[in-house]
């Protein structure tokens, strides 16, 4: 697997479109268009594997505490947005699914990182398959592709299934395939995603009374 740094940037852009259509088809048309959110399926393992693949570019312990903390603060300060939002506390917003992945990743305790992943699959958003997927991810990478590595992700992804009721999430494979290796330059933005998250859900929140949703 290698990724680009602009197909990795257009990843995350299109994940981001899709992941806003499925949220204002669930927070403001009430789920009147499913196709939004069945196409939406592809956006958490695309997050998923484009943050595990960075970890994997940039091993600096700094940068991964760095990111941890970036990821916790946001998902803490968004949490009542998203409850607010979609009507339930617990699972907690996918950015804490993110953290947990990141930490799962660059603990050097593995039998700490394991006790972790299993205990916040318990709580977060897509429960076990994030930690599942990311480590998997970085497995594929750092084995130089070995078959059974790909097996690891193929399963981790497909179990989005017990979530989702769906198999769409193994369309990210594709998308990856065809978007990640591309060329170029695309500007970066540290925490565009991360502000976009917060601010979208905010905005939602606001529109729904005066849409009388």
């Amino acid at each position: 697997m290698h990724l680009t740094s602009a197909g990795r940037e257009v990843l995350k852009w299109l994940a981001l479109v899709l992941m806003t259509g499925d949220h204002i088809n669930k927070v403001l048309l009430q789920d009147g268009l499913p196709w939004l959110t069945d196409v939406a399926r592809v956006v958490f393992p695309i997050f998923a594997m484009v943050l595990a693949y960075n970890l994997v570019q940039h091993p600096d312990p700094q940068a991964a505490r760095r990111s941890l903390l970036r990821l916790l603060v946001v998902a803490v300060l968004v949490q009542p947005f998203h409850a607010w939002a979609f009507g339930y506390w617990v699972p907690l917003n996918v950015l804490f699914s993110l953290a947990l992945g990141v930490y799962c990743c660059t603990e050097a305790n593995r039998p700490l990182a394991l006790a972790a992943a299993l205990a916040g699959g318990l709580v977060v958003d897509y429960g076990w398959c994030g930690p599942a997927i990311m480590l998997s991810t970085m497995a594929v990478l750092r084995s130089g592709g070995r078959w059974w590595t790909w097996v690891c992700l193929l399963v981790s992804v497909a179990g989005l299934y017990a979530i989702n009721g769906n198999l769409y999430a193994l369309a990210a494979f594709p998308l990856v395939w065809m978007l990640g290796t591309l060329p170029g330059r695309v500007p970066r933005w540290r925490w565009a995603f991360l502000g976009y998250y917060c601010a979208h859900l905010a905005v939602l929140v606001a529109l729904r009374p005066a849409l009388g949703v």
